[in-house]
């Protein structure tokens, strides 16, 4: 195979159970300039067996396997580095292309931009239900330029938390640093923001990519990932105002009590999260206690005013989108 114009770069970690139905997905929509390259970070189920089954029957499907297991930010950073294309597409290991999703980012690569992200809808586990229609809200393509940086922040860094989501001019990556955001979860998120990306960027509005909702291999993390090192990340971009920033999340969420509230509903805050994250906080006592009381109380008790804050987000999200409709 000649160099290739695009990598659809797949970090996986034991997703035997779900990584062929996302090639399934991918497989139709190669052609020659596009390679499908998956790197293992030695998954200890069957992932190895399904993969070796799909590059023995595909040349432009290329499989590797690590000696250990780098981590989400590593494994996507290695993926970069063995990819051959000109450009990489950080896809994910259990979710779903729609068809057209590769020629319309073939059609955006050619128009000269560095950066295309592919807006994508939200489906159960199960794939049956779609609960929200598209993460950006945005009904036609649209262009950002160097000056617009703080508008795409806001437009598009919520949706920009899932990887599935970038493609990216491998130049552009590797010519950045990457180090400074392992372990974050989100090395994609600070390549884009350390500084800003010269030429204009892509924002698909059709979405392209279905997203299975309540698979993530981090929810036990979940806390820690979204309370601390989400906001972290995204305080410290140099190149983003503040007022931008705030529209993306607090500066220290866990201050909130409804945010507690949501994190114990999903798993991810209980009494280990409140011992390793909170209890050493100087902060205020009642509010401690509160937060106490959050990680010790039932989730039967806690669902219910889970789900009235979860309407709340969803009746808002839906206003959003009757108002962008009629625009």
């Amino acid at each position: 195979m000649s160099r290739p114009l695009l990598s659809i770069c797949i970090a996986t970690y034991n997703r035997a159970d779900y990584i062929g139905e996302t090639l399934n997905s991918i497989i139709p929509q190669l052609e020659d300039d596009v390679e499908l390259l998956v790197v293992d970070g030695a998954s200890t189920d069957k992932t190895q067996e399904v993969l070796e089954g799909f590059a023995s029957k595909d040349a432009r499907i290329r499989y590797v396997r690590l000696a250990a297991k780098g981590g989400v930010d590593q494994d996507y950073d290695k993926s970069v580095e063995l990819a051959r294309g000109e450009f990489c597409w950080l896809f994910t290991d259990d979710d779903l292309l729609k068809p057209g999703a590769i020629a319309a980012v073939k059609k955006a690569i050619a128009e000269g931009y560095d950066l295309v992200v592919v807006n994508g809808e939200e489906r159960d586990v199960n794939l049956s239900t779609i609960v929200e229609g598209r993460r950006i809200l945005v009904r036609e393509n649209k262009a950002y330029g160097s000056s617009d940086l703080d508008q795409f922040f806001i437009d598009a860094t919520k949706h920009l938390s899932f990887i599935g989501s970038v493609v990216i001019r491998r130049s552009v990556w590797l010519g950045r640093d990457r180090t400074p955001y392992f372990g974050t979860e989100f090395v994609h998120v600070g390549v884009i923001f350390q500084k800003k990306i010269t030429t204009p960027i892509f924002v698909i509005a059709y979405p392209y990519i279905t997203i299975r909702l309540g698979n993530s291999q981090w929810t036990p993390r979940s806390f820690g990932i979204w309370m601390f090192n989400w906001p972290k990340l995204i305080w410290s971009f140099s190149e983003i105002s503040s007022a931008a920033k705030q529209k993306i999340v607090d500066r220290e969420p866990w201050r909130k009590l409804r945010n507690l509230v949501i994190q114990r509903r999903i798993g991810g805050y209980n009494m280990r999260s409140y011992r390793l994250y909170l209890s050493k906080l100087k902060t205020n006592p009642l509010w401690k206690l509160e937060a106490l009381m959050i990680a010790i109380f039932p989730i039967g008790i806690i669902a219910p005013v889970f789900d009235f804050l979860l309407q709340h987000r969803r009746d808002e999200r839906a206003r959003r989108m009757a108002a962008l409709s009629e625009k």
